[in-house]
């Protein structure tokens, strides 16, 4: 197999991962003043199920920083094909994806969209600052899971579902 080397780094990885699907999830918090704070999130994986951990990343210069920053708890959003237009309103303008009336505020104090296919609540265990990035790692403190649903991937900055195109 041949490719073609690339002079920069920073785009030849860009351009590798725009190459790679990868499953949505939207993270949610709240700001130091209760606020909801929440966001699109390609990055979300397990890290490991004993414990039962997940990380995600995210930039430090992001609109969501500051709260995730200082965030005890999250909530991680599992989403399916059903959930296209939250995948969208979540990714846009920060000030319209809690506009909507489909979420609501569940103990230790996160917002939960329960339309999702699964939420897992954790409390955050670690945040590590890297560059301009951090990955946060949290741990599981309490979940469930919603209706079953073809997946939802993103790839070439676009939504799928498996073997078809939705944007």
């Amino acid at each position: 197999m041949t490719f073609e080397p690339q002079a920069d780094l920073s785009e030849t990885l860009r351009a590798a991962f725009r190459r790679h699907a990868s499953g949505v999830a939207v993270i949610t918090t709240t700001d130091a003043d209760g606020g909801a704070v929440g966001f699109t999130a390609t990055s979300m994986t397990s890290l490991g199920s004993n414990p039962p951990l997940l990380t995600f990343n995210v930039a430090r210069g992001s609109s969501s920083w500051q709260a995730v920053s200082q965030a005890k708890y999250f909530a991680v959003h599992t989403l399916g094909a059903a959930n296209l237009e939250l995948a969208r309103r979540m990714a846009a303008d920060r000030n319209l994806r809690f506009a909507e009336n489909d979420w609501g505020m569940v103990e230790p104090g996160v917002p939960v969209f329960e339309a999702a296919t699964a939420v897992l609540i954790g409390k955050t265990r670690e945040i590590h600052q890297i560059e301009n990035n951090a990955i946060v790692v949290i741990e599981i403190i309490d979940g469930g899971v919603g209706e079953t649903d073809e997946a939802l991937l993103y790839n070439q900055r676009a939504y799928f579902t498996p073997g078809e195109k939705l944007d």
